[in-house]
């Protein structure tokens, strides 16, 4: 049986309402969007990695190092539906499946991106990936936590520090990793849901597969991760990573 090509996308819209221009933001020099492109092809799992941009200046930026680029519709509101997007043309009916990774993700562990497809392959409609929290930062919004089943399928998404310890015990916290992998049938599924309530609360995207019955695999890593690019303050963390280890960055 040929193996199933596997085909990696990341949405990278400009006009981002936290951090406005995140995809160009520099970090070590380079551009945001470049750290996650190499980062995601080095994890030696995607046969192909496509950034997918409604921007010029993105697109412009892209095809400067080197990385394919699509231009998207400016309409999406998720990086998902944008993905959807790409997988719908016919250059890309070649692949089996799709992972979405996500654009303020440049440290995403390969594990994460190897763990998303494996749940695909073992039959998950969506697989993604997790990695313990400390319990002080549980309570940061801006670090989503995912609860597990016993099979190691989401039972929900959060914003807030779930599960509560009501008698004050010792809680294993899961922090999501922005990463989704699917194949193109589950993809067009997703995006055919109307959003749910949940969703439209926690503005998080995965609870709408979620909550309409589909199942979400979650590769959980035993190691730590730097947190994604979704504030100022994340990105002058990352900046100082990435100087600390100029040796583990420099190209």
């Amino acid at each position: 049986m040929a193996r199933v090509k596997v085909l990696g996308v990341i949405p990278a819209r400009l006009g981002a309402e936290r951090l406005p221009g995140k995809p160009l933001l520099p970090l070590g020099g380079r551009p945001l969007v470049e750290w996650v492109a190499r980062n995601a092809e080095r994890a030696g799992v995607l046969d192909l990695v496509v950034v997918a941009t409604e921007a010029p200046e993105v697109e412009r930026a892209v095809r400067a190092i080197g990385v394919r680029c699509v231009r998207t519709s400016p309409s999406h509101e998720s990086g998902t539906s944008r993905v959807a997007e790409v997988v719908g043309r016919a250059e890309f009916r070649e692949f089996g499946i799709v992972v979405n990774v996500q654009g303020d993700e440049p440290f995403l562990p390969a594990g994460a991106i190897r763990g998303a497809v494996e749940e695909v392959e073992r039959g998950a409609d969506v697989g993604s990936a997790a990695v313990p929290l400390a319990a002080d930062a549980a309570a940061s919004p801006s670090v989503v936590k995912v609860v597990l089943d016993e099979r190691r399928r989401a039972l929900y998404f959060s914003r807030s520090p779930i599960p509560y310890a009501r008698d004050g015990g010792t809680v294993r916290y899961w922090q999501h990793l922005g990463v989704y992998a699917l194949r193109p049938v589950a993809l067009a599924r997703w995006m055919a849901l109307p959003a749910t309530a949940p969703e439209r609360a926690e503005q998080l995207e995965q609870l709408r597969p979620l909550g309409h019955g589909m199942s979400v695999g979650v590769a959980c890593l035993e190691e730590t991760v730097i947190p994604g690019i979704d504030t100022a303050e994340d990105l002058e963390r990352a900046e100082a990573y990435v100087a600390a280890r100029r040796d583990l960055f420099s190209e």
